[in-house]
């Protein structure tokens, strides 16, 4: 499972931009949410590249 953690996320968007089949920016708090699970290099390279270190997996 991926997770963002909401406390940590500054609303950047480079997880969607690196990433967009499996985040978004949610256009209400303008943070960062998971729109599809699975396993990804995309979304690998979301968890490594986040600054805020905001995207983990379960």
């Amino acid at each position: 499972m991926i997770k963002v953690d909401q406390s940590k996320c500054i609303g950047c968007g480079l997880c969607a931009i690196l990433c967009p089949e499996y985040f978004q920016l949610n256009g209400d708090v303008f943070k960062a949410e998971v729109i599809k699970e699975g396993s990804s290099a995309c979304v690998d390279e979301a968890i490594d590249n986040c600054p805020a270190q905001a995207i983990s997996r379960d």
